[in-house]
């Protein structure tokens, strides 16, 4: 917000304030004042009703006999009291009076006039944009109103005493100035005016430092300027005062220190002569160039310290160096700067230029800086076949001689100077040999290039081992050498190669062919250089190979043949047939061999191997043998029957069923079982059998079995019948099978038992003296050579009675048939 607004704004609020409205008590009548002067009060009041009056009356509050009395028709509601005292208080009495002379309602207030008009004694311009007033004081007043107009512009602003100034004006301006007092009861008339007309405006200064002993200094055109007055000194004093008047809107200035702060003051003047505001500015000389330019190569880093004397002025330095196409630049504000990052090989010029606020200097005449070698490039590494090695490389730019150095991995060094692009030096298999190539000038040593590592071939591994661990296998095992990283194993033979790759240092050859010889040779190998291939190399001679079991024969009971395909030049074949029953070996060069004394009933797995000088091979796939199973050792016949004879035997080895038979002209028995005991039927008594067995094994080998020949009891004689004989004898009789059969008859009874055995060719026999009264069972059978009695003829149950004490009758009760099941 201006000032002149403030002022306004303040004197609105200060005329408010005097400004009253009082209302009558309980009546409704009210008076206000509305505005104020120095000798003027300006009144409103309200309508009321019956007035056909109204009577104000105005009196001095401090000023003795000094009253205004004023009287106005109804149709009047406002008034102006004049003529009165400044900067005095008023009480004011308004009255509202009917047609009768009689005052119906009034109403008071207290109002002080504004302070008296002042007088300006003087306006002018100092500045472009404002007057200055100077007044005499006016009693009563508190503060001032000023007022500059021009045209329809007016600017106003309050100030408290004299002189006071009103900003914000225009340049080169006329204005009409008044002058206002102000109190708390309002504000006075306006002063009469003053015409006053501003100074010019100041030239807005722009300059520059063209070179480092000049300023160049414009500024745009002045309204209602004719003329400008420039000036320039150095701003800390020192030296003349520069000054020119010009009518243009540009000036130079020469002759003057580099790097020197200056202070440059102008201002425009009217067609009057009269100066209006000026303007100041400083501007500094752009700084001359430094001097004394060092430059100091620093070979391990590839950088330059470029280092001069100050420059008078100069805030900071640039340093250019210049290679070509490439520019490098570092900025200081020291006397010394570090160029980095140079490229190696190469000639710099090296300037440097001072700058400040003002500008730049020309650059320093420039400085040849040559640089460090680069690292030698295309280097190559070879070996010869007399363990040498050729390192060779290209020239570089600025390259006076080189230095190549070759360490070995056990870390001994060696180096080779010289001017030209190769060395030689002596190598060792299964070193690993790091090279470096360094070229040299006067600036020193090229950059650490690439280092460069070469592997000779690996040292062949001396005096290996060779094994056979089985017919197809061979172990080769040898003492690590240097420089191997893995090893190749190769055994070569006419009909083909094996190869075995491996870390350690041995390897094992397998699915070799057998009965082979093979060239063993044992390469080193390393990722580097590869296999090492004049190694020496053993000859290694395989085992035979497994024959092949084409028959087994069965020559005799306990010989056996077996056959095999012989595919060996000279091996000694053994056959070895193994089973529980223990081993049985033969030997042989054909291609057959027998095995004898073998055990019946055994099972047994034949193999066959083959042995040379070279070893031996591995077993022939087995081939099951089974020998026939063993005759029982003992047969026994047992005839339970007059029919039915039980035969028994011991087990035979290997048997798992036995087929028997008995034969004879009257026809044959058999049986077939898995028992060691079988039952023949139909047997014939009193018939002579030829008694076979066959011992069978579970595949169905077998063994025929003969015996001694058996014999089957007599008959049983049929007919058996008892008589009474005299008073105490007893009479067997039967009918015998044959004549020439001798029998025996026995009595059973609970009394006793009684035999008797009669003589060969009768069919009866007596027994005397037999208790009666008793039940007496009868058999007669066939007496056998041993005088065995058979089990297996019928029995008959007779009752013999008692007569008095003799026998009496002899009843025939049947068959014990239970004694023959």
């Amino acid at each position: 917000m201006r000032g002149s607004e403030r002022a306004s704004l303040l004197l609105v609020g200060l005329h408010l304030h005097s400004l009253q409205v009082v209302f009558s008590a309980n009546t409704g009548f009210s008076m206000s004042v509305y505005d104020v002067t120095s000798r003027s009060i300006y009144l409103r009041w309200s309508k009321f009703s019956g007035a056909s009056s109204y009577r104000v009356t105005a009196t001095a509050v401090n000023t003795v006999g000094h009253s205004l009395l004023a009287h106005f028709s109804d149709g009047t509601l406002k008034s102006t009291l004049t003529s009165l005292i400044p900067n005095t208080v008023y009480a004011i009495q308004a009255e509202a009076i009917d047609k009768n002379g009689i005052t119906l309602a009034e109403t008071k207030t207290m109002q002080s006039t504004a302070p008296d008009v002042p007088v300006i004694d003087q306006a002018y311009s100092k500045l472009s944009n404002s007057i200055t007033v100077e007044w005499r004081a006016v009693p009563g007043a508190t503060s001032y109103l000023l007022a500059a107009q021009d045209g329809d512009s007016c600017i106003e602003t309050v100030v408290t005493k004299s002189p006071g100034t009103v900003m914000g004006l225009e340049p080169a301006t006329c204005y009409r100035i008044t002058i206002r007092s102000v109190n708390a009861g309002g504000r006075s008339r306006p002063s009469p005016s003053r015409k006053t007309t501003t100074v010019l405006s100041a030239p807005i200064l722009s300059a520059s430092s063209p070179s480092c002993d000049s300023i160049a200094v414009s500024w745009k055109a002045v309204y209602m300027a004719v003329g400008f007055s420039v000036s320039l000194m150095r701003s800390d004093g020192l030296g003349r005062m520069l000054k020119q008047n010009t009518t243009n809107t540009s000036f130079i200035f020469s002759n003057l220190d580099p790097g020197t702060l200056y202070t440059i003051k102008a201002y425009a003047w009217n067609a009057n002569g009269l100066p209006g505001d000026d303007f100041t500015y400083n501007q500094r000389t752009s700084p001359k160039a430094p001097a004394d330019v060092q430059v100091a190569f620093s070979s391990g880093a590839l950088r330059a310290t470029v280092s001069w004397m100050p420059a008078e002025g100069a805030l900071t330095y640039s340093v250019t160096a210049s290679s070509g196409l490439s520019k490098l630049k570092c900025n200081t504000s020291s006397s010394s700067c570090i160029v980095p990052s140079l490229q190696c090989g190469s000639e710099y010029s090296v300037s440097v230029t001072a700058h400040n606020d003002a500008g730049s200097s020309n650059p320093t005449d420039a400085v040849s800086l040559k640089t460090i070698p680069c690292a030698p490039g295309n280097i190559s590494i070879e070996d010869d076949e007399h363990g040498n090695l050729l390192v060779s490389w290209s020239r570089v730019n600025f390259g006076h001689y080189y230095v190549v150095f070759v360490k070995s991995d056990d870390g001994l060094e060696v180096y080779c100077n010289t001017s030209h692009t190769q060395c030689h030096f002596q190598s060792d298999c299964g070193f690993t040999y790091f090279v470096s190539v360094f070229a040299y000038n006067k600036a020193g040593q090229s950059p650490s290039g690439d280092v460069f590592n070469y592997t000779t071939a690996p040292c062949c591994p001396s005096d290996f081992r060779a094994a056979l661990v089985s017919g197809d296998t061979v172990e080769v095992s040898w003492a690590p050498v240097r420089g191997a990283e893995m090893y190749e194993t190769k055994a070569a033979s006419w009909r083909g190669t094996v190869l075995c790759n491996d870390t350690a240092t041995a390897c094992t050859l397998s699915a070799l062919r057998c009965d082979t010889r093979y060239n063993v040779t044992v390469y080193s190998f390393s990722e580097a250089r590869g296999s090492n291939t004049s190694c020496a190399s053993k000859y290694v001679a395989t085992a035979p190979c497994s024959p092949e079991i084409k028959n087994i024969s069965k020559e005799a009971l306990s010989v056996i043949s077996v056959h095999w395909q012989s595919n060996n030049e000279e091996a000694t074949y053994i056959v070895t047939a193994r089973g529980e029953a223990g081993l049985w070996h033969c030997t042989s060069s054909g291609n057959f061999c027998t095995l004898i004394n073998l055990p019946c009933g055994s099972a047994f797995s034949v193999s066959v191997i083959a042995r040379s000088t070279a070893g031996q091979s591995l077993p022939s796939y087995s081939v099951p043998l089974e020998t026939a199973p063993c005759c029982p050792n003992g047969l026994t016949l047992t005839q339970v029957t007059q029919s039915v004879t039980n035969v028994s035997w011991s087990v035979g080895m290997g048997a798992h069923t036995y087929a028997t038979t008995l034969e004879s002209p009257k026809g044959q028995a058999k049986c077939h079982t898995l028992q060691n005991f079988c039952l023949l039927g139909c047997i014939t008594c009193g018939t002579n059998y030829t008694v076979s067995l066959k011992a069978i094994s579970e595949t169905g080998l077998t063994s025929h079995c003969t015996y001694q020949g058996y014999s089957s009891s007599a008959c049983c004689p049929s007919g058996v019948k008892l008589y009474r004989l005299g008073n105490n004898g007893i009479r067997v009789y039967w009918r015998a099978s044959e004549e020439t059969i001798s029998y025996i008859t026995d009595l059973h009874g609970s009394k006793g038992n009684f035999t008797c055995s009669p003589s060969s060719g009768l069919s009866y026999c007596d027994i005397t003296e037999i208790p009666c009264g008793d039940v007496y069972t009868a058999v007669v059978s066939p007496a056998t050579d041993k005088r065995l009695k058979l089990t297996f003829c019928p029995k008959k149950i007779y009752s013999v009675t008692c007569s008095g004490s003799s026998v009496g009758m002899v009843i025939y009760r049947g068959k014990n048939s239970a004694e023959h099941v």
